[in-house]
């Protein structure tokens, strides 16, 4: 165990949890978001919809497994979900000097000093997480000496969809259907879903115009923010549903999509962030537990007539997904690749290869 110092997380509403740091020590702000999974950290910590954000484990201890290696398998990490971490800290109750796995190649200590993101352990995050389900997600800053060492800052004001998309266009697998994939922030486990399915999956910035190349479907991946930055994507998406060809949309690609549909978005109070979201398909009683990390939704009252629901969260009845009543465009709010899991849902891979397999113009 290396020398700790005393660190303060200070929320905007002026309450303070007082801890002591682990990882890179440097004053930083975000919006302050708990995650309820029991295991996963390297997995959310590389999640692109975590970019801006402290991220609150109320699971009560970090760092027990390590970090496992950066190696690659067909071009993507096999263990991580991008290339880097994404949250601006991360908050525990409890920090595990000792790792025991045998995939670990490093302490999270570690990792995190190497990526200079800062950590905050020995906070009741009990009682902060249900502080942020009374009041709801807001801005946060962590400092190790005085206040005015960082200001509060809001990432939703910013693009944060163009700070995580990639910038050129990269191909990944081999296959005779081709599968554009718009970047918004897209996690590795989405290119392992379709390659493993043997199609070809061209990888594309957010902002590109995709429809200038030949493709059999269209998929749109996660990402952060707030979606009314990604009015360039939408635009494309509205260019591609003039074809008819199959679509699908995960998270942020499930805004976007009901946005090009005509469909409006808003802020969530508290947003979803967990691995154990209860959601039922609608019209059935089938309900799955799924991933979900997002924190704007879609309005189902301003879904055109020739869209519907797919999906709907059974906690607070919130929309978890659509699809058009007659073509072959569907997607869903909650994470089908969810990496650590559930994997209940990987099955809507399989129902958009066989739209895109079985599609006639």
């Amino acid at each position: 165990m290396r020398q700790t110092h005393d660190a303060v997380l200070e929320l905007e509403d002026g309450t303070i949890f007082k801890g002591k740091s682990f990882g890179y020590e440097v004053a930083t702000a975000g919006e302050v978001v708990f995650n309820t999974a029991m295991t996963g950290y390297p997995e959310s910590l590389t999640d692109p919809s975590y970019e801006g954000q402290i991220l609150v484990t109320t699971y009560p201890i970090l760092g027990n497994y390590g970090v496992p290696p950066e190696t690659l398998k067909d071009h993507v990490s096999e263990y991580l979900e991008s290339s880097r971490i994404h949250c601006r800290a991360i908050v525990a109750q409890d920090y595990s000097w000792e790792p025991s796995h045998w995939l670990s190649t490093r302490s999270l200590d570690q990792w995190l000093r190497d990526e200079k993101i800062p950590g905050i352990y020995g906070i009741d995050t009990r009682a902060l997480t249900k502080h942020l389900r009374e009041r709801g997600s807001m801005l946060g800053k962590i400092y190790f000496n005085t206040p005015d060492e960082v200001e509060f800052s809001d990432p939703n004001a910013e693009n944060l969809i163009a700070k995580v998309s990639c910038t050129e266009v990269e191909t990944f697998g081999e296959g005779d259907k081709t599968i554009v994939l718009v970047d918004c922030g897209t996690k590795y486990n989405i290119i392992r879903c379709l390659t493993r399915r043997g199609v070809k999956v061209v990888c594309v910035p957010w902002d590109y115009d995709f429809n200038l190349i030949p493709f059999d479907g269209l998929f749109i991946s996660n990402g952060p923010g707030n979606p009314d930055f990604a009015e360039a994507t939408v635009a494309n998406i509205r260019k591609a549903m003039a074809t008819g060809r199959p679509i699908c949309g995960i998270c942020m690609g499930n805004q976007l999509l009901a946005k090009a549909a005509g469909a409006s978005t808003y802020k969530l109070k508290y947003g979803h962030r967990s691995h154990n979201q209860p959601v039922r398909m609608v019209g059935t009683n089938r309900c799955f537990v799924t991933s979900q990390n997002h924190g704007f939704a879609v309005d189902d009252a301003t879904l055109p007539a020739d869209w519907e629901p797919l999906f709907t969260n059974m906690n607070d009845g919130t929309n978890e997904g659509i699809r058009h009543r007659s073509l072959p465009f569907f997607s869903a709010q909650f994470h089908p690749e969810a990496s650590s899991g559930p994997r209940d849902t990987e099955f809507i891979f399989d129902q958009f290869l066989d739209l895109v397999r079985n599609h006639k113009a």
